[in-house]
C-alpha cells in the first residue's frame, strides 16, 4: 500500500476564485500535500461539475475533494468521481438528487446576500451575478482586513443565473466519507441551510465555527484540519 499523500482539489464558490483558498492552500502544501485549486466556470451546476470531475480524473492516485459554498453543490456532483476518497464541504451546499441551489435556499430566510447582487448579462451566458463591491466586506468578507476584502471583491467571478436553477443529478455524500463545516456566523448563506444539508446527507463529523463565510481566510487552520482529517479517512 502506498504511503503517498491524496491530492487535494479545493473547489472555490460563486464570486470568488482560487485567491481565497490561499491561506488553506499554503497550509496543506507546507504539511507536503499536492494541491490544485482550479478556476470553476460558474456557469452551471451540470457543467462546472463536469470540469471539476474532468480535473479529477486527469490526477493520478486518490483525491479529497474540498468544497466553499456553491462549490459544495459542485462536488456534490463531481465527487462520484472513482478516484474521489473523501468530501469536505466548508459552508457549502450539500444538495440532494433532483435539487437546485434556489429550491435549498427557498425553505429558509434570505441571507443579506440576496439584497445586495447585481445583475449583469452577457452575450452568451445570459443574466449572471456579483456583489455589490461596497457590500462585499460586510457580507461575504466580514472579519477580514478591508484591503484584503477589496481585493476579493475585485477578483470575483460571477455566477450565471443558470447556476441557481439546475438540480444535481446525484449526490456523491451518499457514497463517499464526508465532512463538513458550519460558518455560524455566515451572512452569504443561512447557516441553516448549511446545518440541514449536512443532516440530510448524514455528516457525522460536522464542526461549528464562529466565523463568516470566508473561513478559509479567517480560520485557515481549523479549515486546513477537517481536510486533513478527511484525508487521513
Amino acid at each position: 500500500m502506498s504511503d503517498a499523500k491524496p491530492t487535494i482539489v479545493l473547489v472555490h464558490g460563486a464570486f470568488a476564485d482560487a485567491a481565497g483558498w490561499a491561506p488553506v492552500t499554503r497550509i496543506l502544501l507546507d504539511q507536503g500535500f499536492p494541491v490544485i485549486v482550479p478556476s470553476v466556470p460558474n456557469r452551471t451546476l451540470s457543467g462546472d461539475s463536469a470540469y471539476i470531475r474532468s480535473v479529477v480524473e486527469q490526477i493520478e492516485g486518490p483525491v479529497v475533494l474540498a468544497g466553499h459554498s456553491y462549490g459544495g453543490a459542485v462536488i456534490t456532483v463531481a465527487g462520484v468521481a472513482e478516484s474521489v476518497t473523501a468530501l469536505v464541504y466548508i459552508a457549502g451546499y450539500a444538495l440532494t438528487e433532483g435539487e437546485s441551489l434556489g429550491e435549498l435556499q427557498g425553505g429558509f430566510p434570505d441571507s443579506d446576500l440576496a439584497a445586495h447582487l447585481v445583475q449583469n448579462t452577457t452575450p452568451v451566458d445570459g443574466p449572471e451575478f456579483t456583489v455589490e463591491t461596497a457590500a462585499f466586506g460586510e457580507v461575504l468578507a466580514a472579519g477580514l482586513d478591508p484591503k484584503v476584502a477589496q481585493v476579493l471583491a475585485a477578483g470575483q467571478r460571477p455566477l450565471a443565473a443558470a447556476a441557481f436553477g439546475e438540480a444535481a443529478s446525484v449526490a456523491a455524500w451518499r457514497t463517499k466519507p464526508s465532512r463538513a463545516i458550519v460558518a455560524a456566523a455566515d451572512r452569504t448563506i443561512n447557516p441553516d441551510v448549511e446545518r440541514f444539508g449536512y443532516q440530510r446527507a448524514g455528516i457525522e463529523h460536522v464542526v461549528e465555527l464562529d466565523g463568516p463565510h470566508l473561513l478559509m481566510q479567517t480560520h485557515p487552520a481549523e479549515v486546513a484540519k477537517v481536510i486533513t482529517d478527511a484525508a487521513a479517512l
